[in-house]
């Protein structure tokens, strides 16, 4: 839906696993999701879509799931969650300028589901737009609640439920989190455009006031269109919520005031919005409301912390041009004028900002030799490439070690259900006992299919396979503590960077008290 760079996550309790995919496949309706027939009644492909399906075996995504809640017992409630969907939305700036096409943007969903949902039976369905018809290709992932094989712990797993077999899915907040990262670094590593999804955005626009805006636009166009066949100028071309329009009065204001409560007054004096603090947070009143609206309802910019910087900024002068001195040089000699007693400005500064980051910054860049911007970038582009060098590796060890453990998996399916499968030969009732032994039968066909398409013709000893899954667990704890090690120095170092930048740009206005 939104034209950004995303990550959405919806749980469903729908026990008809067909419908996902026949959403997926066919022609709906944007606002009520009701499919769109053709004249004869008959169900409309979408014009374009990438589909694959993961850990189904030889079955239908909705089988394998459905398949899945028998073995184990779960989603046998309505109200018990059936499946859980991601979008991952690209900007729609990708497609023409970093060569995003679908076959990528479906290979990235296939990327991350394999990655992030091991053992669930899934759907990765690939769209080339959305409702908002801005061009950006979006990704569907869709996983069966219920896990069918243990899989490797994960750092940002917290219960055992995370990981067994048998267990369902839970998108805790520490999950999300954790598939907020991997989006990022997703779209980092194949070079596309992407927010901060840890941080919220400037604007938040909810869903229900993205369809408020879409209807009504649509609305105003049917009007508009109406007025200019009777040969009238309609007034309005762009329909705005009642959000929209208090944010634009809210930024007319806070950009001219100087103070909280200039900012106040303008508000109340031109708009008729009455703005209050309340535990830390600011809320709006536009004129005609009842219910104050909170800012982090409206956006980053509208927040307390943000308002007040802003209002400070516009209350100081101009700064002047900044010295073309090394940054970190010079910022090395204003700690010594303070330790010297000089430099009254610089005194005066730091009563106002916290100059304790200041001194521990440098002291991280003394000790690492880096007293000059040149040295630091250095660095930096050094430990950027080791870093990904060494997630590389990582990565690479990682799906080796799934692809073993994939391995043995089926192996022992198909060694503990050989027996099953060959009684199924001479059973007198093939289909009764076909129904009783469904499951068994199930996991040895889908272990057979595994062998055939890998090309597997002589089953592995296990015992080597644990061995081979020890050595490369060896080597991936030693690239992983260096990926750590690697990724701890770059965040400090590019703190700091920002530190030093951050202290010259409020350095300058203390500069002028002097």
């Amino acid at each position: 839906m939104n034209c950004m760079a995303t990550l959405k996550h919806i749980a469903s309790k729908n026990s008809d696993y067909t419908a996902i995919e026949a959403y997926l496949v066919y022609q709906h309706d944007e606002f009520s999701g009701k499919v769109i027939l053709d004249e004869q009644g008959r169900l409309m492909l979408r014009d374009s879509y990438l589909l694959d399906t993961l850990e189904c075996g030889d079955f239908s995504f909705a089988t394998a799931c459905l398949l899945a809640n028998r073995k184990y017992g779960k989603n046998t409630q309505h109200g018990d969650i059936k499946s859980h969907q991601y979008i991952i939305s690209f900007d729609p700036r990708d497609a023409a300028d970093n060569g995003l096409t679908m076959e990528k943007a479906q290979a990235l969903g296939l990327k991350f589901c394999e990655e992030n949902f091991p053992g669930h039976p899934a759907i990765v369905c690939t769209h080339p737009d959305g409702h908002n018809h801005s061009g950006n290709i979006h990704v569907h992932i869709v996983i069966g609640s219920v896990r069918t094989r243990e899989v490797e712990r994960k750092p940002y797993m917290q219960k055992p439920r995370d990981w067994l077999e048998g267990m369902k899915h839970s998108s805790t907040a520490q999950t999300m989190r954790h598939l907020r990262v991997e989006v990022m670094e997703l779209y980092e590593g194949a070079g596309l455009y992407q927010i901060d999804l840890l941080n919220g955005s400037k604007e938040r626009v909810s869903e229900a006031e993205y369809w408020v805006r879409r209807r009504g636009q649509l609305k105003l166009d049917r009007e508009n269109a109406a007025l200019t066949a009777d040969g009238q100028q309609p007034r309005q071309k762009k329909f705005e919520t009642a959000k929209e329009i208090l944010r634009e009065q809210i930024s007319s204001v806070l950009y001219r005031a100087t103070s909280f409560e200039d900012f106040s007054d303008r508000l109340l004096q031109q708009y008729g919005i009455a703005v209050k603090e309340s535990r830390g947070q600011l809320s709006y009143l536009p004129a005609g409301r009842t219910k104050f609206i909170r800012a982090k309802k409206l956006g980053d910019n509208y927040d307390k912390e943000i308002v007040l910087a802003t209002l400070t900024a516009n209350a100081e002068h101009k700064p002047k041009a900044q010295s073309k001195q090394d940054a970190i040089r010079k910022l090395i000699d204003i700690q010594a004028k303070l330790k010297q007693g000089k430099g009254i400005g610089y005194e005066r500064w730091a009563k106002k900002h916290n100059l304790k980051a200041m001194a521990q910054t440098l002291i991280l860049l003394e000790e690492k030799g880096l007293t000059d911007e040149g040295a630091l970038d250095q660095r930096i582009t050094e430990l950027d490439t080791k870093f990904h060098d060494s997630l590389a590796v990582v990565k690479d060890l990682e799906g080796r070690m799934k692809a073993n453990k994939e391995l043995r998996y089926h192996i022992a399916a198909y060694a503990s259900t050989k027996n099953i499968a060959q009684q199924l030969k001479a059973a007198k009732r093939p289909a009764a006992f076909e129904e009783q032994h469904r499951a068994e039968l199930t996991a040895h066909r889908a272990a057979a299919a595994y062998f055939k398409a890998n090309d597997i013709t002589k089953l592995p000893s296990p015992k080597k396979l644990e061995a081979e899954y020890a050595q490369l667990a060896s080597e991936k704890a030693k690239f992983y503590e260096q990926y750590k090690e690697t990724k701890e120095e770059l965040l400090k170092l590019k703190t700091a960077k920002q530190n030093v930048a951050s202290f010259f740009r409020e350095e300058e206005p203390a500069q002028q008290e002097r």
